[in-house]
């Protein structure tokens, strides 16, 4: 026979488990994640209809013949072998190349320094903020019309403007060597975003930083350059890799302002984009098929670039809680 341990004088036993509280908490936690499930039941329901079967289905239809009408026929990797040898394929992803290229530095640039502006305003920063955010909420169709208007060769804004200060714009929108410029500089009016997540950034980085590095005798750009863009080279990271992601899917700027509503007066092979080859081959010549292989190709580009990107960051990219 086993002694009872001996308490000391005072400390009440605590009572033992019994299996009855142990299946009161495992029926307890099953309906916490039958509530949960319930939940975001909806999300899952449209991801599985809207997005995952989608794209099992392009996949599919990647390997057909198909013109929306009729049933597709299988053609195997007819449409891959297709698209090595097609010249616009590779016209587009240049295009698109350059314009991401260019526009993603610019974006990055501009809006750390608009939010380094707004850091150093004070309690105004808020207006400024939605001042530079509401551009972001302009419909991507009325930028494509407004770039047509500020970036005409004869009597936009961009070119008078520059015309004060004795500089002849060029034709932005007919000259194939100024028509992705255009579009770039166009691209920055929705880079409000970008401001307001890095001026978030900006605020957490920690004051007694700054403090070390004045009195190390760093002035403001050092500051910026040493303590400033390691700290917030997580934002930074990410507003990279989602803007060269929408780089790659650009369309419909471009689309309205040298393709839409039958326009041909333009140089449009200038401003031929990937995703507008591809709305054309699927929705204007009805070859889906074609166009699923298409966006297959870019689907594999992205992930390409993407996945560089985070094999980069390991070295660029500082995450404070990784250094406790």
């Amino acid at each position: 026979m086993t002694a009872s341990p001996t308490l000391a004088p005072g400390v009440p036993a605590a009572p033992p488990p019994t299996a009855g509280r142990r299946r009161r908490a495992g029926a307890h936690e099953r309906h916490s994640r039958r509530a949960a499930l319930a939940f975001i039941s909806p999300w899952i329901l449209g991801f599985l209809v809207f997005t995952a079967w989608p794209i099992l289905y392009s996949a599919y239809l990647s390997l057909t013949d198909y013109d929306a009408i009729n049933d597709p026929r299988w053609v195997g990797l007819a449409n891959y072998r297709e698209l090595a040898s097609d010249p616009k394929v590779a016209q587009s992803l240049w295009n698109t190349f350059v314009f991401t290229a260019l526009s993603v530095p610019l974006h990055v640039v501009l809006a750390l320094l608009l939010a380094l502006l707004l850091e150093r305003v004070g309690r105004s920063s808020g207006f400024f903020r939605t001042a530079f955010f509401l551009p972001k909420m302009t419909p991507p169709v009325a930028i494509g019309v407004l770039l047509l208007l500020l970036f005409n060769g004869q009597y936009g804004l961009v070119n008078r403007v520059l015309g004060w200060f004795g500089i002849t714009g060029p034709s932005w929108t007919t000259d194939p060597a100024w028509v992705k410029p255009g579009l770039v500089l166009m691209s920055l009016w929705t880079v409000g975003a970008s401001v307001v997540i890095l001026l978030a950034a900006l605020r957490g980085v920690p004051a007694d930083l700054y403090d070390a590095a004045r009195v190390d005798g760093a002035g403001y750009w050092r500051r910026v350059r040493t303590v400033t863009v390691p700290m917030i080279s997580g934002p930074l990271f990410f507003i990279v890799v989602v803007n060269t992601i929408g780089g790659f899917q650009t369309f419909t700027e471009a689309y309205t302002a040298y393709f839409g509503a039958g326009n041909s007066t333009y140089s449009n092979d200038a401003a031929l984009f990937y995703v507008i080859y591809l709305f054309q081959q699927g929705f204007q010549e009805l070859h889906m098929g074609y166009a699923s292989a298409l966006a297959w190709l870019l689907f594999v580009v992205i992930m390409a670039i993407t996945a560089v990107q985070l094999l980069l960051s390991r070295r660029f990219v500082y995450y404070e809680a990784e250094q406790r």
